[in-house]
């Protein structure tokens, strides 16, 4: 049990963190009287900031970075701004670079709609916010940070490299098209990922071409509307490649924490900067996909 001491330390911890929380509450609510720069340059954001990155140097030059980001990117300037900035130090939290020809994560746009109650009353309004979306290279760099992994790989599996799959063994036999150009113009008809362990356990998956849709379309509100913006539609090969990442390594790979995070977090947008709400995982079949922001 806490002594007193311990338990008077967490009473403040408490009070410190409800007080924090009704500061950036407040901040937001006056949000859309305010203007970006505005927004992150308030007391209450700086504060949660600084205590996800713990360095002022560091805090400047994020705040300084994503303001210029969003200023210069329309879609975003529409989205609640709370949403941005944490889905911005989300992935400065993972390490994770948040350049667009790296690829590791995106901040997307997504008309979240309204919430009602059973009763029929509105208990959020519709508004649109900003997701946190990591991208397949991101889950390639968490892996192989963890130091648990020798080798680890998704690809497309293309017309003719298919010998044999069993899906109770979850044995595979390829032979892959060693022509680079040749294998990249051929027809993809699944995907295939591994990963062998430093302790030598080795895993392999393989899906369908015809799986993988199965799975877009369930998973996907924008993918099944079929308008031309989703990811999916715009890269299918590139959602395929994490989609496997996410199936092989969340059922039998080892997962650091930041990696369950990463996990937890994807597609995803949260307008607390502290902490105090849980992410809200967001699809719709009014998004609007864009390019990662640049906060470096």
């Amino acid at each position: 049990m806490a002594n007193a001491k311990e338990t008077g330390l967490i009473a403040k911890k408490a009070e410190e963190v409800k007080a924090n929380t009704a500061e950036v509450t407040a901040t937001t609510a006056k949000a859309k009287n305010l203007t970006f720069s505005a927004f992150v340059n308030t007391p209450a954001v700086q504060k949660a900031i600084m205590n996800t990155l713990q360095d002022s140097a560091r805090a400047k030059t994020f705040s300084s970075s994503l303001i210029s980001a969003v200023t210069v990117n329309p879609d975003l300037r529409t989205c609640d701004p709370a949403s941005v900035v944490s889905a911005a130090l989300l992935g400065e939290s993972l390490g994770l670079s948040p350049s667009p020809q790296l690829g590791n994560y995106y901040i997307v746009p997504f008309n979240a709609k309204a919430k009602v109650n059973n009763q029929g009353e509105v208990v959020a309004p519709a508004r649109r916010v900003g997701t946190f979306q990591i991208g397949w290279k991101g889950y390639y760099q968490l892996a192989m940070r963890c130091g648990e992994y020798k080798k680890i790989a998704a690809e497309p599996v293309k017309e003719g490299e298919l010998i044999s799959w069993n899906p109770l063994t979850e044995e595979i036999v390829l032979n892959p098209i060693t022509d680079p150009l040749k294998r990249e113009s051929a027809k993809t008809i699944g995907y295939y990922a591994y990963f062998e362990l430093l302790n030598g356990f080795r895993k392999e998956m393989y899906w369908s071409k015809e799986k993988m849709e199965q799975h877009a379309m369930r998973y996907s509100q924008g993918y099944r509307a079929k308008k031309g913006y989703t990811f999916w539609e715009k890269d299918f090969d590139g959602m395929g490649i994490k989609t496997m990442y996410r199936q092989l390594i969340s059922k039998y790979g080892v997962m650091s924490i930041e990696m369950q995070k990463a996990f937890t977090s994807d597609m995803t947008a949260n307008t607390s900067l502290d902490g105090s709400a849980s992410a809200e995982y967001v699809d719709s079949d009014d998004v609007f996909e864009v390019e990662a922001v640049e906060v470096e």
